[in-house]
């Protein structure tokens, strides 16, 4: 396991991490809570992720999101600079010059894919490849390959044992 990082302007542990982009330059910034309390970082009166992001969107799709309306509730930029947040759904398409280069630098792209705990994504993988198997096992005994046939009939039954090792563990 990682140590945790500690605050660049002291040595405790850092609990607050910025990241500023300028001229496609990665700036990161460690502090603890004292220290980012101290540089305004966590008043909320002082400092706006809306602001942060609208600033951070000065690509030319963005200029460009400036003049959009969504047609949908009527949100433009500046309503989601002063409320920090879009108006429906349809927003996300409206403005998607302007935040889709914003969330391809924070995130590991533009498309949530979401998390699979590991047991069922082991049962899913087992599943498929037992269906697959079952589905050769079949081809090989109409085409009449015997000596396949029984291949596939053991990796059955080797899936099966496993599956139920994963069951139960």
């Amino acid at each position: 396991m990682a140590s945790p990082l500690k605050c660049d302007l002291c040595t405790k542990p850092a609990t607050v991490h910025l990241t500023q982009i300028v001229n496609n330059k990665v700036h990161k910034v460690d502090l603890c809570e004292a220290c980012a309390q101290a540089k305004g970082v966590t008043d909320p009166s002082g400092f706006s992720l809306a602001d942060l992001l609208l600033k951070a969107s000065l690509t030319p799709e963005a200029t460009v999101a400036e003049g959009l309306r969504c047609e949908h509730c009527g949100f433009t930029q500046t309503d989601f600079k002063k409320h920090g947040r879009f108006g429906c759904p349809h927003c996300y398409d409206t403005f998607k010059g302007m935040i889709e280069p914003m969330l391809d630098n924070m995130h590991k792209g533009t498309t949530h894919t979401g998390k699979v705990p590991h047991k069922a994504l082991d049962r899913k993988l087992l599943t498929d490849r037992l269906s697959k198997l079952e589905g050769n096992l079949d081809d090989a005994i109409k085409s009449e390959r015997y000596e396949d046939a029984a291949r596939f009939r053991d990796e059955i039954h080797q899936v099966k044992q496993t599956f139920g090792q994963k069951l139960t563990s």
